[in-house]
Protein backbone atom coordinates (compact mmCIF):
# COMPACT_ATOMS: atom_id res chain seq x y z
CA UNK A 1 0.00 0.00 0.00
CA UNK A 2 1.26 3.65 -0.76
CA UNK A 3 0.26 6.79 1.06
CA UNK A 4 0.68 10.16 1.54
CA UNK A 5 -0.87 12.19 3.79
CA UNK A 6 -0.97 15.32 5.67
CA UNK A 7 -1.70 13.87 8.86
CA UNK A 8 0.69 12.47 11.24
CA UNK A 9 1.40 8.49 10.66
CA UNK A 10 0.18 5.75 12.91
CA UNK A 11 2.94 3.39 13.21
CA UNK A 12 0.71 0.27 14.48
CA UNK A 13 -1.62 1.55 11.56
CA UNK A 14 1.30 1.10 9.17
CA UNK A 15 2.35 -2.42 10.56
CA UNK A 16 -1.38 -3.47 10.56
CA UNK A 17 -0.96 -3.02 6.40
CA UNK A 18 1.29 -5.74 6.27
CA UNK A 19 0.63 -8.24 8.63
CA UNK A 20 0.36 -11.83 7.85
CA UNK A 21 0.35 -15.25 9.36
CA UNK A 22 2.95 -16.22 6.93
CA UNK A 23 5.37 -13.68 8.16
CA UNK A 24 8.14 -14.72 10.42
CA UNK A 25 9.49 -11.29 9.94
CA UNK A 26 8.08 -7.54 10.19
CA UNK A 27 10.27 -4.38 9.52
CA UNK A 28 8.95 -0.98 10.54
CA UNK A 29 10.81 2.01 9.82
CA UNK A 30 10.36 5.36 10.48
CA UNK A 31 11.97 8.38 9.44
CA UNK A 32 12.04 11.22 12.19
CA UNK A 33 12.63 14.97 12.62
CA UNK A 34 15.67 15.32 14.58
CA UNK A 35 17.02 17.99 16.39
CA UNK A 36 20.07 18.62 15.35
CA UNK A 37 21.34 18.38 11.57
CA UNK A 38 25.14 18.88 10.74
CA UNK A 39 25.56 21.07 13.89
CA UNK A 40 22.32 23.00 13.13
CA UNK A 41 19.30 23.08 15.39
CA UNK A 42 16.02 21.98 13.56
CA UNK A 43 12.89 23.55 14.74
CA UNK A 44 10.45 21.61 11.96
CA UNK A 45 10.06 20.32 8.50
CA UNK A 46 7.99 20.79 5.52
CA UNK A 47 7.63 18.16 2.46
CA UNK A 48 6.33 19.42 -0.74
CA UNK A 49 5.41 16.74 -3.80
CA UNK A 50 4.30 16.20 -7.22
CA UNK A 51 1.40 14.08 -5.57
CA UNK A 52 1.01 11.86 -8.77
CA UNK A 53 4.00 11.30 -10.21
CA UNK A 54 5.42 10.16 -6.37
CA UNK A 55 2.44 7.43 -6.30
CA UNK A 56 3.61 6.38 -9.68
CA UNK A 57 7.02 5.99 -8.17
CA UNK A 58 6.50 4.55 -4.58
CA UNK A 59 3.96 2.15 -6.82
CA UNK A 60 6.97 0.87 -8.82
CA UNK A 61 9.49 0.89 -5.95
CA UNK A 62 7.08 -1.67 -3.84
CA UNK A 63 6.57 -3.92 -7.07
CA UNK A 64 10.09 -3.63 -7.81
CA UNK A 65 10.49 -4.80 -3.93
CA UNK A 66 7.81 -7.88 -4.27
CA UNK A 67 9.85 -9.27 -7.35
CA UNK A 68 13.52 -9.10 -5.12
CA UNK A 69 11.78 -10.66 -2.20
CA UNK A 70 9.90 -12.98 -1.07
CA UNK A 71 7.07 -10.13 0.97
CA UNK A 72 4.10 -11.34 2.23
CA UNK A 73 3.22 -7.33 2.77
CA UNK A 74 4.42 -3.93 1.80
CA UNK A 75 4.02 -0.14 2.93
CA UNK A 76 4.95 3.07 2.26
CA UNK A 77 3.94 6.13 3.92
CA UNK A 78 5.00 9.83 3.23
CA UNK A 79 3.65 12.93 5.04
CA UNK A 80 3.69 16.43 3.37
CA UNK A 81 3.53 19.45 5.36
CA UNK A 82 4.64 20.11 8.22
CA UNK A 83 5.96 17.87 10.14
CA UNK A 84 7.80 18.68 13.45
CA UNK A 85 10.28 17.61 16.00
CA UNK A 86 10.24 14.27 16.76
CA UNK A 87 7.63 12.96 14.37
CA UNK A 88 7.49 10.67 11.23
CA UNK A 89 7.83 12.05 8.01
CA UNK A 90 8.32 8.53 6.16
CA UNK A 91 6.90 5.04 7.35
CA UNK A 92 8.27 1.85 5.29
CA UNK A 93 6.95 -1.35 6.67
CA UNK A 94 7.47 -5.22 4.94
CA UNK A 95 6.65 -8.31 5.86
CA UNK A 96 8.40 -11.77 4.97
CA UNK A 97 8.86 -15.49 5.73
CA UNK A 98 12.21 -14.54 7.12
CA UNK A 99 14.54 -11.50 8.44
CA UNK A 100 16.87 -11.28 5.60
CA UNK A 101 14.25 -10.41 3.24
CA UNK A 102 12.77 -7.96 5.43
CA UNK A 103 15.71 -5.83 6.33
CA UNK A 104 17.21 -5.67 2.86
CA UNK A 105 13.62 -4.81 1.05
CA UNK A 106 13.34 -2.24 4.22
CA UNK A 107 16.25 -0.30 3.49
CA UNK A 108 16.22 -0.76 -0.52
CA UNK A 109 12.78 0.91 -0.30
CA UNK A 110 14.13 3.62 1.87
CA UNK A 111 17.04 4.54 0.20
CA UNK A 112 15.36 4.21 -3.23
CA UNK A 113 12.34 6.28 -2.18
CA UNK A 114 14.99 9.04 -0.48
CA UNK A 115 16.64 9.43 -4.12
CA UNK A 116 13.94 8.94 -7.05
CA UNK A 117 10.64 10.04 -5.86
CA UNK A 118 9.32 13.59 -6.05
CA UNK A 119 9.40 14.66 -2.42
CA UNK A 120 11.29 17.92 -1.44
CA UNK A 121 12.45 18.35 2.03
CA UNK A 122 12.19 22.20 3.28
CA UNK A 123 14.65 22.30 6.45
CA UNK A 124 13.38 25.01 8.70
CA UNK A 125 16.07 26.45 11.18
CA UNK A 126 15.49 27.42 14.89
CA UNK A 127 17.19 30.88 13.83
CA UNK A 128 14.86 31.44 11.44
CA UNK A 129 16.58 30.64 8.24
CA UNK A 130 15.34 27.45 6.10
CA UNK A 131 16.82 25.46 3.18
CA UNK A 132 15.42 23.16 0.64
CA UNK A 133 17.19 19.72 0.57
CA UNK A 134 17.25 16.66 -1.63
CA UNK A 135 19.60 13.81 -1.75
CA UNK A 136 21.55 14.34 -5.19
CA UNK A 137 21.79 18.15 -4.58
CA UNK A 138 24.31 20.34 -3.22
CA UNK A 139 23.00 23.55 -1.62
CA UNK A 140 24.97 26.81 -2.54
CA UNK A 141 25.25 30.02 0.04
CA UNK A 142 21.96 31.38 -0.74
CA UNK A 143 19.93 28.38 -0.16
CA UNK A 144 19.21 27.35 -3.70
CA UNK A 145 19.79 23.61 -4.41
CA UNK A 146 22.27 22.95 -7.03
CA UNK A 147 22.35 19.31 -9.33
CA UNK A 148 25.49 17.50 -9.48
Amino acid sequence: MIEITNAPIDPTEVLQRVASKNAGAVLLFLGTTRQFTDGRQTESLYYECYTEMAREIMERLVEQAKRRWALEGCSVTHRIGHVGLGEASVAVAVSSPHRKAAFESGQWLIDQLKQVVPIWKKENWADGTSQWVHPGCEASADGAAEHF
